[in-house]
């Protein structure tokens, strides 16, 4: 019975030091795990660096094909011409931007991949390279790829390239906004505009004069620090594909989706038709017939006195709308024969705040039932109405049908004429030709491989986000008993010292468990009482350690009672001194 008796008062320790002070072995074994926590969470914030691919020459071919190797500046020649501004011709503005065939500096994918690099910021910049021989696209696909890394970003700028169309007397040292380009391709940017432009420049066959065609709704660029790639596939059949990182943004037609349209009206507004003195194009008229009733008050007031309202029974009618600010004082330099008697400011009267309104009372205004406004005739279909007029259609004398806007004119250089904002900005990688399958190998070659390291760099730069602690609520007993014991049981004591209730509905679990441990340790003295004579030294000491921690929890619970009773009561006599006063 004894031997019963003490393994009893054994557990009821146990659950107690459990939930309190579970030992020296429970307080390791949960520094262990606060250690190798904190040490996996350090070892996931160590980015590995990843081996990066060596560039390696294409031996693909390509009418024009340019990764910026050492002998780049034998065809590229920055531009020295001065940039003219339509609307602006007393104004000058020179190529002074400087480039850079360098390896990026900002996540960096590949070893000895060098690129073009835009070297100034808030600059114009203009350098061109001409072709080993001209690229006359008619009656072939036409493909234009390259890279385009914003290495700053770009909040300003374009970083397009343009295909001039081809010129003997072309000098790279004079290319300009204003050098002839066939087609215009590649990113924009500035403010909310941000697109990836196509144009090309068309010949009226009738005429011979050039004109733009913007494509309607171009694609949004991506506008982010690894490195982008652009594709332009142009088709026969004037169908285009526009690609970026060789994903399908834009497909349409030449003929359908640009502005203005490649091939004019057959039909225009004859210019020398007027609209007939007589013609009628009102729909609707006021009706003629209609009279105004004759109780129609157009005098009467949109609104009347409330008769009805009364003052309410809280309106202070003694007390002004302000009053001088009690918290004022006059200054210390105020010199009253200087500057005359001194006069607190006013403030709003603190006690109108807490009342309907002060100072005298009127009653208000309501909207008037009677008000009808200013009587109008209603409107009536108009008979003689003869519909919206338009000048008769004659035949467009400038018509012309182009049905092959595809063959463009032949191309001799590609040139990057650009003003941005934002430095650093790389290209590599251009093909210009007419294989879609050799873009796409080339881009295998050099992009694909590059850019899959670059966004794990990209990632691995932004800020790790904290990891929440997990609320009370979430935790689970099976998953960590200790814990979950330690933090229900603090929650529980935080809950009891403001609302003792509250805090038995809150965590019903603890209560129950303090109870339980109360009950048998009741029983057990109990027992040892009614066995009488000496019990078992150990059983003795079980017991009394037991009992020990009993009271300590039972005053703990007493404590925040006590601190939950006190800190209502004090709530409650707070609110009758508010309502006293």
């Amino acid at each position: 019975m004894r031997f019963n008796v003490a393994a009893a008062a054994a557990s009821a320790a146990l659950f107690v030091g459990g939930v309190y002070a579970h030992g020296d072995h429970a307080a390791e074994e949960q520094k262990v795990l606060k250690d190798e926590s904190s040490s996996v969470a350090a070892e996931s914030s160590t980015v590995v660096a990843p081996e990066l691919p060596t560039f390696t020459p294409t031996k693909l071919k390509a009418p024009f094909l340019e990764q910026f190797t050492d002998d780049w500046e034998s065809r590229w020649k920055p531009s020295h011409a001065k940039k003219e501004v339509t609307g602006k011709e007393d104004e000058e503005w020179a190529y002074i931007g400087e480039w850079s065939v360098e390896e990026p500096t900002v996540y960096k994918g590949m070893e000895g991949d060098k690129g073009l690099v835009v070297k100034n910021p808030a600059a114009h910049h203009a350098i061109s390279a001409k072709f080993a021989k001209k690229i006359d696209p008619k009656g072939k696909t036409l493909v234009v790829q390259y890279e385009v890394k914003l290495q700053n970003g770009l909040e300003c700028g374009g970083a397009y390239l343009k295909l001039l169309r081809e010129n003997k007397a072309l000098h790279q040292e004079e290319f300009s906004n204003t050098t002839p380009y066939v087609i215009m391709f590649g990113p924009d940017k500035c403010g909310h505009t941000n697109k990836v432009h196509f144009i090309f420049n068309h010949k009226n066959p009738k005429t011979g004069a050039y004109e733009e065609k913007h494509l309607s709704s171009p694609p949004t660029a991506k506008i982010v620090k690894t490195t982008e790639l652009y594709t332009l596939i142009v088709h026969p059949n004037n169908t285009f594909v526009i690609q970026q990182n060789g994903e399908q943004v834009k497909e349409g037609s030449l003929l359908e989706d640009f502005t203005p349209s490649v091939n004019p009206e057959k039909e225009i507004d004859d210019p020398k038709d007027t609209k007939p003195e007589d013609w009628v194009d009102e729909a609707r008229i006021a009706d003629p017939e209609a009279k105004k009733p004759e109780d129609w008050d157009e005098d009467a007031p949109y609104e009347i006195v409330d008769e009805e309202a009364t003052q309410p029974e809280d309106w202070l009618v003694d007390e002004p709308l302000q009053i001088p600010d009690p918290e004022a004082q006059k200054p210390e330099d105020w010199d009253d024969e200087e500057d005359g008697d001194w006069i607190a400011p006013t403030v709003a009267n603190p006690k109108c705040a807490e009342v309907s309104g002060c100072g005298p009372w009127t009653k208000p205004l309501k909207k008037n039932p009677e008000y009808k406004g200013k009587w109008t005739a209603p409107f009536i279909d108009n008979p003689a109405y003869k519909g919206v007029w338009a000048p008769r259609k004659i035949k467009n004398p400038d018509y012309f049908e182009d049905k092959t806007p595809a063959n463009f004119e032949p191309m001799g250089a590609i040139g990057f004429e650009i003003w941005t904002m934002q430095n650093n900005i790389l290209f590599d990688n251009i093909y210009i030709g007419h294989s879609v399958d050799d873009a796409r190998k080339l881009a295998e070659e050099s992009f694909f491989k590059k850019h899959a390291i670059e966004e794990q760099l990209e990632a691995a730069d932004k800020p790790k986000e904290e990891p929440k602690p997990a609320s009370p609520n979430d935790l689970k007993f099976l998953d960590d008993p200790v814990t979950y014991v330690k933090e229900k049981f603090d929650l529980f004591i935080t809950i009891a010292k403001k609302d003792p209730v509250e805090a038995i509905k809150f965590v019903p679990e603890i209560a129950g468990g303090l109870l339980a441990v109360l009950v048998t340790l009741s029983a057990l003295v109990g027992g040892l009482v009614s066995l009488g004579g000496s019990p078992a030294p150990a059983a003795k000491k079980v017991a009394t350690d037991a009992k020990d921690k009993a009271k300590d929890v039972k005053d703990k619970v007493v404590d925040a009672a006590t601190s939950g009773a006190e800190a209502v009561k004090g709530e409650a006599n707070k609110r009758s001194t508010r309502s006293q006063q």
